[in-house]
């Protein structure tokens, strides 16, 4: 198993993703300007503040050489993670549904929330079991999920909400207190709280490496097929 996490100018958890990744399975840094994702079994698109954020958050990482590659891999039916600032470029890139708007309060937020896992049918939440409950942390200003109608129809009849935040945990306004949702094809999946920062005990907590381990036990029973 070999994860490729990208590294764009203003990328601030790559670091971490690179090591949460390290837990399960092999891990690589891609930059922004490659052409080629290495034949990795899944990508990361990390958080921070990729190209300062300018014009508005995953704007201008979009268009950076390595997502014309990624759509690419994901069209194929490749595994990709985007994280807060990823989901934000996912997003960007049409590669999922929605959009991040800033949260209601306008305020930057930063704490540790309790998330409910809605979905199994996924590569990222298969090891999970229906609402199992992780504490993850969030930490961002642009994190309020919204789709138009139809888009949040089809989520709900369609089975994509793979994450919620847990009564009394939205933090930033999300639509049905909406944390991460997959795309049509079930490989590529968005969630602003962030998975990498909750998998070690010195945190307080693991729960995070539930995400990555689901995707390393996809992958493998991929690959015995």
């Amino acid at each position: 198993m070999r994860f490729g996490v990208i590294r764009f100018p203003g990328s601030c958890d790559d670091v971490d993703a690179l090591l949460a990744c390290r837990r399960v399975g092999e891990a690589e840094l891609l930059w922004h300007a490659d052409r080629d994702l290495r034949g990795v079994d899944a990508v990361v698109v990390p958080g921070g503040f990729s190209y300062g954020d300018y014009l508005r958050a995953g704007a201008i990482a979009r268009f950076a050489p390595v997502m014309a590659q990624v759509a690419e891999f994901a069209r194929a039916g490749g595994i990709v993670l985007g994280i807060c600032n990823g989901f934000q470029v996912l997003c960007e890139a049409g590669l999922l549904p929605g959009a991040l708007l800033p949260n209601t309060s306008l305020r930057f937020v930063f704490r540790q929330v309790a998330l409910e896992v809605a979905s199994t049918d996924s590569p990222f939440t298969c090891g999970c079991e229906i609402g199992r409950r992780l504490s993850i942390p969030v930490k961002h200003t642009t994190g309020r999920f919204y789709a138009p109608a139809d888009q949040l129809r089809a989520l709900h009849a369609e089975d994509r909400i793979l994450l919620r935040y847990a009564p009394g945990h939205n933090p930033n306004g999300s639509l049905d207190d909406i944390a991460g949702v997959c795309n049509e094809g079930r490989n590529v999946f968005g969630l602003m709280p962030h998975p990498e920062h909750a998998v070690d005990p010195l945190t307080g907590s693991v729960d995070g490496l539930a995400i990555f381990e689901s995707i390393r036990a996809h992958v493998a029973g991929r690959a015995l097929v």
